[in-house]
C-alpha cells in the first residue's frame, strides 16, 4: 500500500473486508446478480467532469467508477462554480430529480462557492440558507425513493507556518454534520479525511495532488498554474477513493458494490474527452 492509500483508509477508518479466494463456491456462483445503481452526483468543480482543454484538471466524480463495481453506473451533474443555491436556481436538480429511481444514490457536496459573500447568486449562510438548500435536494431524492447522502466539502490545500494543513470552509461542514444528523442522512466526512491527508502529505507532497503543472508541462498551461482547490489525476483518485470507502463505512455500499479501495490506481486511468 502506497502512503496515499494508507492515510486514506486510515482517515476515514474504513475496515475492509479481506480478500475472496480466486475460486468461487458453488454457493456464491448461485446467488443473484447485483441490482444496478446509479450514483448522481451533484456538487461543483472539485467534483465536476473536465475536459481535454483543461487537463489535467479532474473532477473526483471522474475518479470515482474506478471503485465502484461493473453493476454501479456514476451520472456527473457536478458543475465548475455552482454552489447549493445556483445549482438549484439553475434547474440542475431536475433533470436529476427525474432520473432517480429507488434505490439509487444521490450524492450532494457544496460548499466552496456557498463562501462567496460578495456573490448572492450563489452565497449562503452556513446554518440557515445552506441547510435549507441541502434539504431540498434530501428531500427531492428522498421523494423518488433513491438515498441521499452528503458530503462536506474537499478540503483545499493551505497550511500555516509551521506547515499544518488548516480548515477553510469555516462553519459549513458543521452545519452540513449537524444536518445530517438532525434528519438521519448518511453523510462521509471528506474535510475532515482530506484535511488529514494534506497535513499527513506535508506542504510539498502535497503538491502532486493538487493542480500545479509546472511551465510547459502541460500545453494548457505554459506558464505553469498554482491552484489550491483542484486536482490533478492523482489527487482525484484519491479523493474518490474517500468518498468510495466512505459509502462502504457508512454502509450506503456493501463490501461488493466496491473494489481498488486497497489497490494502486495509476493516473493514466483518467482520460479527458474532447472539448
Amino acid at each position: 500500500m502506497s502512503l496515499s492509500r494508507r492515510q486514506t483508509v486510515t482517515a476515514l477508518a474504513a475496515a475492509l473486508p479481506a480478500a475472496t479466494a480466486l475460486t468461487a463456491h458453488p454457493a456464491a456462483a448461485a446467488r443473484p446478480r447485483a441490482t444496478p445503481r446509479t450514483l448522481y452526483v451533484a456538487g461543483d468543480s472539485t467534483a465536476a467532469p473536465k475536459y481535454a482543454d483543461a487537463a489535467p484538471e479532474t473532477g473526483w466524480g471522474m475518479a470515482l467508477p474506478l471503485f465502484l463495481g461493473p453493476h454501479l453506473r456514476v451520472a456527473n451533474h457536478a458543475v465548475n462554480g455552482r454552489s447549493s443555491r445556483s445549482f438549484l436556481d439553475e434547474g440542475r436538480l431536475a433533470p436529476i430529480e427525474a432520473a432517480l429511481r429507488p434505490g439509487d444514490l444521490l450524492l450532494i457536496q457544496f460548499g466552496h462557492n456557498d463562501q462567496k459573500t460578495e456573490d448572492p447568486a450563489r452565497h449562503t449562510e452556513p446554518w440557515t440558507t445552506y441547510r435549507e438548500h441541502l434539504l431540498r435536494y434530501v428531500s427531492a431524492a428522498r421523494a423518488r425513493g433513491a438515498r441521499p447522502v452528503l458530503l462536506t466539502s474537499v478540503e483545499r490545500r493551505r497550511f500555516d507556518a509551521e506547515g499544518k494543513a488548516v480548515p477553510t470552509h469555516g462553519a459549513y461542514p458543521a452545519a452540513m454534520r449537524a444536518l445530517a444528523a438532525e434528519h438521519g442522512v448518511d453523510l462521509v466526512d471528506v474535510q475532515a479525511a482530506s484535511l488529514a491527508l494534506w497535513g499527513r502529505l506535508g506542504p510539498e507532497a502535497s503538491k502532486e495532488y493538487f493542480l500545479w503543472p509546472a511551465p510547459g508541462e502541460w500545453p494548457q498551461y505554459p506558464d505553469g498554474k498554482q491552484d489550491n482547490t483542484h486536482f490533478r489525476p492523482r489527487g482525484a483518485i484519491e479523493v474518490a477513493r474517500m468518498v468510495a470507502a466512505g459509502l462502504c463505512r457508512t454502509r450506503v455500499l456493501r463490501p461488493g458494490d466496491t473494489r481498488r479501495l486497497d489497490a494502486d490506481v495509476p493516473s493514466d486511468r483518467i482520460t479527458w474527452p474532447p472539448a
